[in-house]
Order: C-alpha cells, then sequence, then structure tokens
C-alpha cells in the first residue's frame, strides 16, 4: 500500500503503528552498522516509501532508508511517555566492573581539569551562566540504579547520581516548548534529545557512579544519564548545552542512525 501525504494520523491504525515501533525499537539493538540499521527499519513496514524506486540505485535506496529512519524518529516520539518510568536495580544487581563505551579505545580517555571546568549554557534559556562543578552539587541530588542498552547488542546495570535534569532546565529558566536540547563535549563528541526526554524524571545530569565522582571512563566532569534511551543518546564529558528550535543531529545520527533512539 501506497502512502500518501495527504494522509493524517486519524488514517492510521494506531495499535498497528505501536506494535510495529516497539518490535523496531528492539530489533534495532543487535546491529549497529548504520546501514543494516537502516535496513531493519525498513523490513518493519518502510518498503512502502520505496515505491518507485529502482533497488539497483544506491542513492535512491539510501535517500528511502534515511526517510524511514525520520518516519521512526516521529513515530517514537508520539508513543514516548514523559511519565513511565525505565525499570530500576538493587545494588547487587550492578555490574561490575562497569562496561567502558565510546567510539575510541579507552586509553584514549579525555581528562578534564575541574578546577577550570565551566558548563555552558545558551539558547533559548534565561540564565546563561557558565556553571562550576560546586555549584552543580549544590543542587538537590538523586541516585537511580538503571539498565544501559547499547545499540550493539550489549547492555549493563549501574548506579549514576546527579541532578534532575528537568530541574536543572527550570532552574536556568529553559524554554520548556523548544524542541530541543543539544551537547558538545570535551571528546568532540555531540548529540541531541527532545524536550520530552529531557523532561523526563529519570534523566540526570550525572555527577557520581556508584556513589563516587564520576570517573573520567564514565564520563568526568558529567554525563547525560536517560535509561529511556539507547547508549550513544547519552553524551559524556559534557562542556557545553543549548535549548533550540533548530534540529542539532548528533555524532552518530549525522552518519544514520535513528535520531530519537529510545522507547
Amino acid at each position: 500500500m501506497k502512502i500518501h501525504k495527504a494522509h493524517t494520523l486519524l488514517d492510521i491504525d494506531g495499535d498497528a503503528v505501536l506494535r510495529e515501533a516497539r518490535s523496531l525499537i528492539g530489533k534495532q539493538l543487535a546491529q549497529p552498522a548504520r546501514r543494516a540499521f537502516l535496513q531493519r527499519s525498513l523490513t518493519l513496514g518502510g518498503l512502502s516509501l520505496l515505491t518507485g524506486c529502482s533497488l539497483s540505485d544506491n542513492s535512491q535506496v539510501e535517500s528511502a532508508l534515511l526517510k524511514i529512519s525520520r518516519f521512526n524518529d516521529k513515530v517514537q516520539g508520539l508513543i514516548f511517555s514523559p511519565t513511565q518510568l525505565a525499570p530500576t536495580y538493587t545494588d547487587a544487581e550492578i555490574t561490575r566492573p562497569f562496561p567502558f563505551n565510546a567510539y575510541y579505545g579507552e586509553d584514549e580517555v579525555r581528562i578534564v581539569d575541574e578546577a577550570g571546568y565551566r558548563l555552558e549554557v545558551t539558547g533559548m534559556v534565561a540564565d546563561r551562566h557558565a556553571w562550576t562543578l560546586t555549584e552543580l552539587r549544590a543542587m538537590p541530588q538523586t541516585d537511580q540504579i538503571t539498565r544501559h542498552i547499547c545499540v550493539e547488542g550489549w547492555s549493563a546495570i549501574g548506579k549514576w547520581g546527579g541532578v534532575r535534569f528537568a530541574d536543572f532546565l527550570r532552574h536556568i529558566g529553559a524554554d520548556t516548548s523548544a524542541k530541543y536540547v543539544g551537547f558538545k563535549c570535551a571528546d568532540d563528541y555531540y548529540t541531541s534529545i527532545d524536550m520530552a526526554t529531557a523532561l523526563h524524571p529519570q534523566t540526570l545530569l550525572t555527577l557520581t557512579y556508584d556513589g563516587q565522582p564520576l570517573p573520567p571512563k564514565y564520563g568526568f566532569p558529567m554525563k547525560l544519564r536517560m535509561p529511556t534511551k539507547l547508549g550513544y543518546k547519552n553524551p559524556k564529558h559534557i562542556m557545553a548545552m543549548f535549548v533550540t528550535n533548530t534540529y542539532p543531529g548528533g555524532y552518530w545520527e549525522d552518519q544514520g542512525y535513528n535520531w530519537f533512539g529510545g522507547s
């Protein structure tokens, strides 16, 4: 069946879309390669978007796969619940040691000077002053033991502590009607998230791991911890954040990975 632009959400079988999207999110965990990652999306309902394309034309297929990925972003955004919590665990269930994960080796972990650290805050916010770790640690803190799920197919349970991101956004007078929050990191990584996820009660500006200051290999001085997102959406070594209505993309997302990257 060809999908026509004139169709609205009222024309879509909501239950079917929900089943397909949830299946998609789960199946994407097993394959990190860009093309296979997108082709999995294609097998789950996007084939109709290829109508009129030659499967031998690589550029057309690539373009269609990217459109399917963006469609998946929209579906995942629609089914995301800002109040549904990810599972939590006990101290006894923590994975020890918690795995290191990055796009580089552990011997290349970035070291950020604590004394000189300042979190740059820009964009659609009222208070744009640069935050020290002392100021961030003075805010109310909370802990959570949640599961990190990697797109490569593995998972691990860790204990993270820090400031609820929703509290921080409200404290700085962020425009919470904006679409995106973007992040820039000391290791040249960058990513962005939707505002609904930013305001989720389990989204943390993480300052500690297992009750201790966040180690460099886990993202010192700060990482964003979101148990509702895949691992690549959780930036480490955060140096700057901004609130915007302009789509910011991300390190892996700009290479074709699903932008929403969550449930």
